[in-house]
């Protein structure tokens, strides 16, 4: 096995490189993964751009999948040469905040056991997936094995984007029968669209204001779908629901904008789910807040993680209800991310998710 390996750095605000790292040495609860596929995130973008501060020379990237190539002396129930996969989110499951059900915001196991999105790791805290290895800690609660007869791109999806769209569907507790709205289609945004129809949403109506999102987003469960550039969304969506509102919102963009619509066509006792990253302060409009008497709840996600995540979410792909393998629309070879975080990051081409192949 070489010592060295190929792997996405970010260098400053504007530069993602690849260049050389040494292949990881694991500890007795880790395991090594060779990675095979992975992508890019609209945070990777946002680490990219330096508005979400990271460590100069951290590997990015944390949607891995890949091969067990070595574990650790304390994870059992695995195999090397197991195709696997770990989530974004990778919580060490023994902190306060994992047996408080919050297992994104694990502060470890020191003093109270909380830190706000401290379950991500990969590529925020530790080098992460964007690379030829990855070290996957705490593996015996991470790692999840992928069923035989689903490819790589088939779940590619599930470490985040997947489980961050369905964790937006889920926290705004969509019952059967309701009226849903999605706010922004990008790949979590179809997501959160595909969970709230899976959830048994009766209507969901999908915005966005490019037209090969929207066409995806159909796919992914629409039952309309609204263009921003030629609608005022807001009065549209009030209209479909005669003045009454949708039952939830979902805003999976992280801007003022879609965050003040969301609000606006929510009904009275409704639910707003954020999922965006936002990079500025937020301003509540005070009509749509109902004063803040309107019985609106404002709960925010971030996505899931560990193998029982991660199991459900492939088994769902693996029983047919779901295909996001058409959300892959372009490829690329590892040494050609930077081309790849180029056109991901300017939105060309129809781009939705790359398939970043390491090996």
């Amino acid at each position: 096995m070489p010592a060295m390996m190929k792997a996405a750095i970010f260098v400053e605000p504007g530069r993602i490189e690849i260049d050389d790292k040494p292949i990881p040495e694991i500890g007795p609860n880790d395991a090594l993964m060779r990675v095979t596929t992975t992508t890019i995130c609209g945070t990777d973008v946002h680490i990219l751009k330096g508005e979400y501060p990271v460590e100069r020379g951290l590997t990015i990237g944390h949607e891995p999948v890949g091969v067990i190539e070595k574990l650790g002396a304390n994870v059992k129930g695995y195999r090397e040469g197991q195709r696997v996969i770990a989530g974004a989110i990778c919580p060490s499951f023994t902190s306060y905040a994992c047996q408080d059900d919050c297992c994104a915001q694990d502060g470890g196991h020191h003093g109270h056991g909380y830190k706000p999105m401290g379950g991500w790791r990969f590529g925020n805290t530790i080098d992460g997936a964007q690379a030829e290895y990855l070290l996957v800690p705490d593996a015996q609660a991470n790692l999840s094995p992928v069923p035989d007869g689903l490819t790589d791109e088939q779940v590619l999806m599930c470490p985040d984007i997947m489980s961050t769209g369905f964790a937006g569907a889920e926290s705004a507790g969509i019952k059967i029968g309701d009226t849903v709205a999605v706010f922004a289609q990008g790949p979590i945004g179809l997501c959160a669209t595909a969970g709230a129809r899976l959830r048994g949403a009766g209507l969901v109506i999908a915005v966005d204001g490019v037209d090969e999102r929207l066409a995806m987003a159909k796919q992914m469960g629409a039952d309309v779908t609204l263009d921003f550039r030629k609608v005022d969304v807001v009065e549209e969506i009030l209209k479909l629901t005669g003045g009454r509102g949708v039952d939830a919102a979902i805003e999976a963009l992280g801007l003022q904008q879609t965050f003040e619509s969301a609000l606006r066509v929510l009904k009275p006792g409704g639910t707003l789910s954020s999922l965006g990253v936002y990079s500025e302060d937020l301003t509540i409009p005070l009509g749509a807040f109902c004063a803040g008497l309107g019985d609106h709840k404002i709960v925010t996600s971030l996505c899931p993680g560990g193998k029982e995540r991660m199991r459900r979410l492939m088994s769902i792909i693996a029983a047919g209800r779901l295909d996001l393998g058409p959300m892959v629309t372009h490829r690329y070879a590892l040494e050609n991310i930077v081309e790849a975080y180029d056109l991901f990051s300017h939105q060309r081409d129809g781009v939705l998710k790359v398939a970043i192949q390491a090996g």
